[in-house]
Order: C-alpha cells, then sequence, then structure tokens
C-alpha cells in the first residue's frame, strides 16, 4: 500500500479514484489497486441496484464507491418535483433549435417529448428527495465512499454515510467552495480544475491545487485532497501530489478503455484528439461542463444559439438528441458520426492509445514512479 491518506481511508493500494457510468470500469479500476466510483445520477433505484449487484457479484470484495449530483442551485428545487412542469418551462425555441441542427447535418428529427419527459429522472435524482432514494439502495451495499458533485452534499447524504461508516468526498472548483466543504465535515475533497471533462470550475490545476491545500492547511484541518482536471497520466498524478494533493480522481482517462459505455465514435475521435478540441460551455447541462468540440458544440456557442437553460431544464433539452445521435451514429450515419460528442477534459490530447482500465491503473503506478525518481534525481549532487 503507498503511503498516502487516500488509501488509509478506503482500504486501497494505489490512490487513484476512477469516476464512470460503466461497472466494468469500477470493477477492473478496483481489481488493479486503485478504486472504482460508480456515476449514478441518471439510474432510477432498479437500475442502481441491478449495477450495484452486478459489482458487487465480480470485485472479488475490492473497496468501491458511488457518485452523485444534488446541486446547491437547480431549477425548481423549493418547489414539490413535478416532471410536467418542468416541460412547459422549455422554450419551443430551444427544441427548435436542436430539431434544425439535426436537419442541418442529414437526421430527421424524431419526436423527442417523450424521452424529454423520461430525462425527469436525472432531474429528480439531482434533488434531494431524489437523492436520498438512491442512497438508500446504495448504502445496502458496502461502499467505501460517497461522493457529491456541485455543492455541499445535503444532510442526509452526510447523516447517511456517518451512520453506515461510509467516507464522504465532494467535488470543488475554487477556493472558498472547499473552504466550505471542510467546514461541513467531509473526508475528501475531489478538487478539480477547469481542465476536467464534465462539471468544472474555471481555475486551472496547477493553480488550485496549491491553492487548496494551502486553505486546507490554514485552517488547520487535514482533510485530504484528491486532485482532478486533465490528469491522465502518472506523472502529472506525482505532480500534483507535489503541489499538496493525497492522490487522483479521473474520470476522462477511462472513456477511450476497452471495457468503457462510451459510444465506438466518440471513442476514435477522442483517440484523436488533440487538447485543444475541448469546449467548457453550459449548453448540455445549464452548467459549465466540458465537452468534445463537434459541430454540436459550434453552434451552441454561435451568436445565434438560444442561452442555455438553467439545470435541469438544458439536459432535457440537449441530451435526448443527443442519445439519439449517439444511436444512428453508431449504425454509421455520417452527420450524426460530426455531430456525436460526450464530456472530456483537455488531458484528452494524453489519450491515444487504445487500453483496458487495468492497464491504465499499471501505466500510472509506472509513469508515478519514473517521476518520482525524476524529481529526486534533481536532488543528487
Amino acid at each position: 500500500m503507498m503511503k498516502s491518506p487516500i488509501c488509509e481511508m478506503l482500504g486501497i493500494e494505489f490512490p487513484l479514484l476512477a469516476f464512470t457510468h460503466c461497472r466494468d470500469v469500477v470493477v477492473a479500476v478496483s481489481k488493479a489497486g486503485g478504486m472504482g466510483v460508480f456515476g449514478a445520477v441518471s439510474l432510477p433505484p432498479d437500475r442502481l441496484k441491478e449495477e450495484l449487484d452486478w459489482i458487487v457479484d465480480h470485485i472479488d470484495g475490492k473497496p468501491f464507491g458511488v457518485d452523485l449530483i444534488v446541486p446547491n442551485k437547480i431549477e425548481g428545487k423549493s418547489e414539490p418535483f413535478d416532471a410536467a412542469k418542468l416541460m412547459q418551462m422549455i422554450p419551443k425555441a430551444h427544441t427548435e433549435f436542436t430539431d434544425g441542427l439535426m436537419r442541418e447535418y442529414g437526421i430527421d428529427p424524431v419526436d423527442l417529448s417523450a424521452a424529454r419527459q423520461g430525462s425527469a429522472t436525472s432531474a429528480i435524482n439531482m434533488r434531494e428527495e431524489g437523492a436520498a432514494t438512491s442512497m438508500e439502495v446504495a448504502f445496502q451495499y458496502p461502499i467505501k465512499l460517497i461522493v457529491n458533485a456541485l455543492g455541499v452534499p445535503p444532510k442526509s447524504m452526510m447523516d447517511m454515510a456517518k451512520q453506515h461508516g461510509v467516507a464522504t468526498g465532494a467535488l470543488v472548483g475554487a477556493k472558498e467552495h472547499a473552504v466550505n466543504q471542510v467546514n461541513a465535515g467531509v473526508d475528501m475533497l475531489i478538487v478539480a480544475g477547469g481542465e476536467a471533462g464534465g462539471h468544472c470550475g474555471d481555475v486551472s490545476t496547477m493553480v488550485l491545487i496549491p491553492e487548496v491545500a494551502r486553505a486546507v492547511q490554514e485552517m488547520g484541518a487535514s482533510t485530504p485532497i484528491l486532485a482532478a482536471g486533465g490528469i491522465t497520466t502518472g506523472e502529472q498524478m506525482a505532480a500534483s501530489m507535489a503541489m499538496g494533493a493525497h492522490g487522483a480522481w479521473c474520470g476522462s482517462v477511462w472513456l477511450t478503455t476497452a471495457e468503457a459505455e462510451t459510444n465506438p465514435v466518440v471513442k476514435e475521435k477522442m483517440l484523436a484528439a488533440s487538447s485543444r478540441d475541448t469546449v467548457r460551455s453550459r449548453s448540455r447541462t445549464g452548467k459549465h461542463s466540458r465537452q468534445l468540440r463537434t459541430p454540436w458544440t459550434d453552434a451552441w456557442e454561435a451568436e445565434d444559439a438560444p442561452n442555455p437553460l438553467p439545470m435541469p431544464l438544458q439536459s432535457m433539452v440537449s441530451e435526448p438528441p443527443l442519445r439519439y445521435i449517439d444511436k444512428i451514429s453508431e449504425g454509421g450515419h455520417e452527420g450524426a458520426k460530426q455531430l456525436a460528442t460526450y464530456w472530456v477534459g483537455q488531458g484528452v490530447g494524453l489519450m491515444n492509445q487504445a487500453m483496458s482500465a487495468g492497464q491504465v491503473v499499471q501505466q500510472f503506478k509506472e509513469d508515478y514512479l519514473t517521476a518520482c525518481e525524476r524529481l529526486m534525481g534533481t536532488l543528487e549532487e
């Protein structure tokens, strides 16, 4: 076991955590000595149970975790959940914009109203009452960590985690957010720089890690830090730990692995992409998230594009057509292949070789050791 408070807290060999929506990646990373963390926000309770049953059956007793998204700010949070009302809040201009974009690339827009209604599952899971249902399922399993993104975990999550002896983690993109999380009593900070895929702030990882590490130290706290944001190699992990982190949290690097759920068309785009082929935009969820740049993302950044709606309304606008685009792109539709995109960080420029998830963990270990030896070499006379 490597010397890190993350390893001690979670009972893992190497402080590399994998955020993923793919159960196979969770299992592969945990078996390789890191820890898989399953992204569960989009799943209803029965599907979450099904996925966690599979993980437990295949992970050989290795530690794993669950990630939820319970934002501190979300449209309609203070009101009773009403999927029909959310649907009515989506302006016609936004759905017409997505339909027009699809037509431009030779795709006949299908009626996505039912899919948009169905996407309310994710919307309710982002509210405390929906997350509580997911947590009731998750805490029936031997998870070692539960993570919240987009804000301080709700009290129900903190209380249930404490009751079950499970560590809590939270993603932060700014120093003040980290201070709030430490004051709230989270066990682990996942400090994500703006290079990250998915939801991210605008401060770079190189600046944010030492900024948060110093802030935590000045508070007299010992909350361990996982570095995140553009990290796809063991050398980057070592650099982050030299700046005060205790391990790494990675999401993008698993998207091109053999086990990943990624659309094969998008996977090939990622393997060919440079670090400049991503965009940080509100157009997918209503909050800033980094995605692979395609004509879809370019269209939303154009001057004549409608302004993105608040979360979760923008997800209800964008996710159904993007899922349909994924489906037909895999069937060979050329226009859909061009439009297809997914969340990914700037580290995509370093993701140019297809590997298994276990091989990625092994490569991280080797590159981390090489980087440490290189640093030690600078001290030799």
